[in-house]
């Protein structure tokens, strides 16, 4: 016989929301591993003692982790899936005819704290994974990536110089409030910043671009333009970037840096940065970063690896001070010296193919790029006579040239990467930091930092890296617990062969 259903809504009904939550389920494990009852002692001075209540900020850092946890990067998406799903509602304890908070609470409320409360739910989170056991500390993985920023390219504005930007700003609008709204840039960020062999070299790429780009497949302009970050500003969002990878648009951008540790893959330390920035030029920060978070948890740190990005003299001479084995590839524009020469330690100079000495001259800093170099000259009146001085000297008169001041540090380094041990810490790099890096973008929220401004992307980078890390710790713990299960299982299966054994010995015996 056929049936059929009819619904009928009921004015009583008797529901308990932990019955319809299964053990295995994630949202229930995670809310019996998770406490985050210190954030009422850590944000009491972010709100007065009177006045509307505000959202409780253990439920606010919880439906943020449903956020990025469930790839949701849309506060008003958070709340609309939230309150669809029991087991979430059931993780943020709230029973089903209990309204979730507006979602403009949650931005409002992330504006407030500061990155530093963000931290602090990130170091819990990875103290809960050290003393599971899933960090060793030993060795250290770094990599960069770009996370497209809040603006669009549409909306650069070109800077002038200083002594124009009143006149400017007078020209192309009307000084209001409403502008100073919108515009967020402040007199520093709308000044011009480059030299002028900067600019010099902004102009010629802008005449190739006007050739190249036009030209191509679905040009949507008339006349492309070349924007760099030393003309053109983001009024929406002045600390966001231009930057670009090969074979990438260029975009507006911050910089994540992001350091794993190679035992479980538990990220250690996660912040964002300009993008135009060099990666060399954060390592200092992200060692000392990691450093102190290691110490805390009182584990030590010896290998750090990394790619050529963060290759300088400086940081080679860093690390060895900190006692940190670097196993970082060396620029492919660094050569050691010139080519057929031979470098003299003791006497710190270097001797020509023809066996003349080119003695060491002077130390200074390069212009252009700031790095520390040596310079060695010899006069003219060495090279007087030698049958190669035309190949070698060229239109000069004295053999003269420059090299990094940290050669040691470089050939040191050179040869760490090279050895089997470096070979198998380059395997090690690659196969730890990328899959992580690829887990955050596309399944942890962070393709798209949605807030404005640099620190509000550092809690951004925080919260994806914290649903990152309690997504490990429950596998761990699933994988723990099947393991001890197996054991114990395995042990049990011994003691009844035993028994059975012994029994059946004593049986014959007796017979």
């Amino acid at each position: 016989m056929q049936g059929k259903k009819y619904y009928q809504e009921q004015l009583f009904t008797s529901f308990q929301l932990s019955e319809h939550i299964p053990p295995h389920n994630f949202y229930r494990q995670l809310k019996e591993v998770l406490d985050l009852d210190f954030l009422y002692a850590e944000t009491r001075n972010y709100y007065g003692v009177s006045g509307q209540k505000s959202i409780d900020p253990v439920v606010f850092f919880k439906l943020c982790l449903v956020g990025y946890l469930e790839n949701i990067i849309s506060d008003r998406h958070i709340i609309q899936h939230s309150s669809m799903r029991l087991d979430i509602l059931y993780f943020l304890d709230y029973e089903i005819d209990q309204s979730l908070p507006w979602h403009s609470t949650i931005s409002r409320t992330r504006q407030l704290f500061e990155e530093g409360v963000f931290e602090e739910v990130f170091s819990k989170v990875f103290s809960m994974c050290v003393n599971k056991g899933m960090v060793s500390g030993h060795t250290q993985v770094i990599d960069a990536a770009p996370i497209k920023a809040n603006a669009s390219m549409e909306s650069l504005e070109l800077k002038v110089p200083e002594e124009d930007l009143e006149a400017y700003l007078r020209k192309v609008r009307h000084f209001s409030r409403e502008d100073r709204k919108v515009n967020k840039a402040t007199k520093e960020d709308q000044v011009i910043t480059g030299n002028k062999h900067q600019l010099k070299g902004i102009v010629s790429r802008n005449k190739k671009w006007s050739k190249e780009q036009d030209g191509r497949p679905g040009a949507k302009h008339k006349k492309a333009k070349y924007t760099s970050n030393h003309t053109h500003y983001s009024p929406s969002d002045p600390d966001a970037r231009i930057s670009v990878k090969p074979g990438k648009t260029r975009k507006l951008n911050y910089a994540s840096q992001l350091t794993v540790d190679s035992s479980s893959h538990v990220i250690t330390d996660i912040f964002a940065d300009f993008a135009n920035k060099k990666d060399s030029q954060s390592l200092v920060q992200i060692t000392k970063r990691v450093q102190n978070r290691l110490r805390k948890e009182h584990l030590i740190w010896r290998n750090l690896l990394a790619d050529t990005g963060y290759s300088s003299g400086d940081n080679y001479a860093f690390l060895e001070q900190e006692g940190l084995n670097s196993y970082i590839p060396a620029h492919g524009t660094y050569k050691g010296g010139p080519e057929g020469f031979s470098y003299v330690s003791e006497t710190d100079s270097w001797l020509c193919p023809q066996g003349k000495t080119i003695p060491y001259g002077k130390t200074y800093y390069e212009t252009k790029n700031h790095t520390k170099k040596k310079e060695y000259r010899a006069s003219k009146h060495i090279c007087k006579g030698c049958p190669i001085k035309a190949i070698c000297l060229k239109k000069s008169k004295e053999k003269r040239f420059s090299i990094t001041y940290y050669k040691p540090e470089y050939d040191r380094a050179i040869a760490r990467v090279k050895s089997p041990i470096g070979r198998h810490m380059k395997i090690k790099r690659s196969s730890t930091v990328e899959p992580v890096f690829g887990t955050l973008t596309q399944f942890m929220g962070l393709r798209k930092v949605f807030t404005k401004g640099i620190k509000q992307a550092q809690k951004v980078m925080f919260m994806s890296a914290i649903a990152y890390n309690l997504k490990k710790y429950l596998k761990f713990t699933k994988k723990l617990a099947e393991s001890k299960t197996l054991i114990q299982e395995g042990v049990l299966r011994i003691i009844n062969d035993l028994i059975l054994s012994f029994f059946m010995r004593y049986n014959v015996l007796k017979k």
